[in-house]
């Protein structure tokens, strides 16, 4: 009959034999983690959080509305750039076309009676100078009507002056003044649109909402983060594999990776492969790793498999693809 102390070394032999059997069936298994990139969207412009359209883990999709800050200053300037747009957009069209044609009819009229003007005058001069050379009028009589003679014979060359500039519109310096003002606003307008907009921020992509950091009510400062979103493709797993195996790894080698609590492997694909070296992390070290030095790589996977992945959870990654179970 076996003693006590026999009986003990015994029952440890048998343990150790069943604990390493059970270690050489997933001997080729790496120990490694899940974690998320998370995206934190924010709005660029300070403002109070008037809606906070979700919640902690809820699922979205891209454009699906996230929150709204307050925005009665922006729909103001979008007004008032609005405005301002026309009137330069007006006086750039009033420029280009010259005076309106009211006004190009008065000037017309002036140039009609310039002309009746100087044709009285020069049969004026006419007949006095007749007059003179017969000495019914003095010399004095002839002067002045020579005077009044030449008076509307200039007025008749400004009258058609005017009237010819009319119809050319401003100066081409002007114009092209014009023409830059309403570039301004145009840019001006455009701003004022982009301002409006990043007060109500949208899901850039499908994910789930990690965390919501401010409540409604509260106020943002520009920059902040309000919600952090999980992208379904943005979890990936990261696990150390030893220096030795470093040389049968390449980038898009696919890969098996065991989830507790998921009866099925799921399939991905080395994504990065870290060109630094470092020691193996204790927390995933194991005796069956020789080799103290490691290097980190990461996989991914397609978002429908990505869905059932949670950032923390340990995993076991075979660097061959192994047949479903």
């Amino acid at each position: 009959m076996l003693n006590m102390r026999t009986w003990t070394a015994a029952t440890f032999v048998v343990a150790l034999v069943l604990f390493s059997g059970c270690r050489r069936a997933t001997s080729d298994a790496l120990q490694g983690y899940i974690e998320g990139e998370y995206v934190y969207v924010a709005s660029p412009l300070a403002g109070r959080l008037d809606s906070l359209a979700v919640a902690r883990g809820q699922m979205v999709e891209a454009s699906d509305l996230l929150f709204e800050l307050e925005c009665g200053a922006e729909e103001a300037n979008l007004k008032q750039a609005r405005e301002r747009l026309a009137q330069g957009e007006a006086q750039l069209a009033d420029a280009e076309k010259g005076m309106r044609p009211t006004e190009l009819d008065a000037l017309t009229a002036a140039h009609e009676q310039s002309l009746a003007a100087y044709t009285f005058a020069e049969s004026e001069f006419l007949r006095n100078q007749d007059l003179f050379k017969r000495g019914v009028v003095a010399a004095q009589t002839l002067d002045a009507s020579r005077a009044g003679r030449d008076y509307t014979k200039q007025m008749v060359a400004q009258a058609k002056s005017k009237m010819e500039t009319a119809h050319l519109g401003e100066r081409a310096d002007q114009i092209v003044a014009a023409r830059a003002n309403v570039a301004a606003l145009k840019g001006a307008l455009a701003y004022a649109e982009w301002a409006l907009a990043q007060k109500r921020q949208v899901a850039p992509m499908a994910g789930m909402v990690f965390d919501t950091l401010y409540t409604q009510g509260e106020w943002v400062a520009a920059g902040r983060p309000v919600v952090s979103l999980l992208p379904f493709e943005n979890r990936k797993v990261r696990t150390f594999v030893p220096e030795p195996l470093l040389g049968t790894l390449v980038i898009g080698q696919e890969v098996s990776v065991r989830v507790e609590g998921i009866a099925e492997l799921a399939a991905g694909k080395i994504t990065f492969i870290s060109p630094q070296v470092e020691f193996t992390p204790p927390v995933i070290y194991s005796q069956d790793m020789r080799s103290k030095l490691s290097f980190m790589i990461e996989i991914r996977f397609d978002p429908e498999t990505a869905k059932n992945l949670h950032p923390g959870q340990p995993v076991e990654v075979f660097l061959r693809r192994l047949p479903q179970p």
